[in-house]
């Protein structure tokens, strides 16, 4: 009776059960791992962002009008009689949008690299061509009645996220004449996210055309450096950008995605028309202006843009775990592709060898990651999966007593990695890849089983040892 429980194929089955849940315990270990590797992948992106620069975000550009508010204060005595009149005085800024605003310009991308990390930069040659409405004084707020406004020379500024981006000084022309920008200027308050940005007074043509209430032309030409992302705050009237790339997998995001766009393997080049009626990016700067109202907004968080984002298709450590998460199916198919050779080849296999069989499949998964971290993710999936292929064949032909047998199961092994490469490289099929794989593999399970008696397979050993 003993011999022929510990001979039954249902305890062979069950044994196999648990072998395959204990090899999730250096697969939990490995996908830690991973996670691990991820994070400190990220720290490098952050490392890089403080030495160098991060993503960017362009607000601009737009005037800054500068003005004092004066009025005269009663101070009421006893029986209501004026007591004294006290001089009042307030500065304060309006803010001036563009009619029009039209963004051109290229994105080079290129590699930084810290330690073994490496992350995705770029280098924006763009241009902004457009032009301000005419100016009327008399459309300054005011917060007194019957105060009287001193309108100070208008400054031209424009509000980058992270300056250090900046490669030289952007080349302006104002009405015909060049711009010349400073760090800081009088009239723009040093507590809004003005004072983050940079500012150019108004050359003397310029500064006449506002005077006389004429429309302002600007040209500005800057180049840019940043971390994978790149965000514009439309806060023109009518708002256009068409940016082209070498790089080939971007990633549109923001409130406003492209209107047009077109990826190929040489690059993208992308179009957006934005207009003032649909964004609140206006009002949203207009609130990060007043220290009163709290902080301004942080890019990103609660400011409209358009964003575009260069982006590695083949993250290797989002791979890797993506993989992982497919181990202990992958385990559980081999284990029992070789149960079935155990039981058609009439052969007796020990789970001590099924449990370094299952041992070897999880290795896989880290020797991906470790290859992964220093060569293309492709290679290094071509490399794992080789070696651990070329192992089980190896170990399978002495185990299974032959060969053919070792090569066959080394086969269907080498399938099951070549379908998991192509469930990682079509992330928008992988579900139903995945089913399909599943489905498939029971289907043959349960076919070529169909006609099995089970309870004969199962006595066949102790039969033949009572002979």
């Amino acid at each position: 009776m003993k011999t022929l429980l510990a001979s039954s194929a249902l305890t062979k089955v069950v044994a196999l059960g648990l072998i395959t849940l204990f090899a999730g315990l250096p697969l939990a270990r490995i996908a830690g791992l991973i996670d691990e590797r991820g994070a400190s992948r990220q720290h490098a992106a952050q490392e890089l962002a403080v030495r160098h620069a991060g993503p960017q975000v362009v607000s601009g550009p737009l005037l800054v009008i500068p003005y004092v508010e004066r009025w005269t204060e009663e101070q009421l005595g006893e029986g209501g009689q004026v007591k004294a009149r006290v001089p009042r005085t307030r500065s304060q800024v309006h803010l001036v949008f563009p009619e029009r605003s039209d963004l051109r310009g290229e994105l080079g991308a290129q590699q930084r690299y810290l330690g073994i990390f490496n992350v995705l930069f770029y280098d924006l040659k763009g241009r902004f061509r457009g032009r301000f409405p005419a100016f009327d004084p008399a459309a300054l707020p005011r917060s007194e009645k019957g105060s009287t406004l001193e309108v100070q020379d208008p400054v031209l500024a424009l509000a980058v996220s992270d300056l250090r981006g900046l490669q030289g000084a952007p080349v302006l022309t104002l009405a015909g004449a060049a711009g010349r920008w400073l760090p800081r200027v009088p009239g723009v308050p040093q507590e809004s996210w003005l004072a983050r940005g940079i500012h150019a007074p108004l050359p003397a043509a310029a500064l006449q055309a506002f005077q006389q209430r004429q429309p302002l032309d600007f040209d500005l030409a800057l180049t840019l450096v940043g971390q994978e992302r790149l965000s514009i705050v439309p806060l023109a009237d009518e708002n256009t950008a068409r940016l082209r790339s070498n790089w080939p997998h971007p990633s549109f995001g923001g409130e406003f995605l492209a209107a047009r766009r077109t990826v190929d393997a040489n690059g993208f080049e992308a179009e957006w028309a934005v207009s003032s009626l649909v964004s609140s990016a206006r009002a949203q700067l207009l609130q990060g202006a007043r220290p009163e109202r709290g902080a301004p907004p942080q890019a990103g968080e609660a400011i409209d843009s358009f964003d575009v984002s260069l982006i590695e298709p083949l993250n290797v450590y989002a791979l890797s775990d993506r993989a992982v998460k497919y181990g202990l199916l992958f385990v559980a198919l081999v284990l029992m592709a070789a149960f079935m050779f155990e039981l058609f080849a009439r052969l007796r296999l020990h789970p001590v060898q099924y449990g370094l069989v299952a041992l070897s499949i999880s290795l896989f998964f880290l020797l991906l990651l470790a290859l992964s971290e220093k060569i293309a993710f492709g290679l290094a999936y071509a490399a794992a999966a080789a070696a651990s292929t070329l192992l089980l064949v190896v170990y399978f032909s002495a185990v299974l007593q032959g060969w053919r047998r070792g090569l066959g199961l080394g086969a269907f092994v080498g399938v099951l990695y070549a379908v998991l490469f192509g469930l990682l490289s079509s992330e928008d099929n992988a579900l139903l890849l995945g089913s399909l794989l599943l489905f498939g593999l029971l289907g043959v399970l349960m076919v070529g089983t169909r006609r099995v008696d089970w309870y004969a397979l199962s006595a066949r050993a102790p039969a033949a040892a009572s002979g």
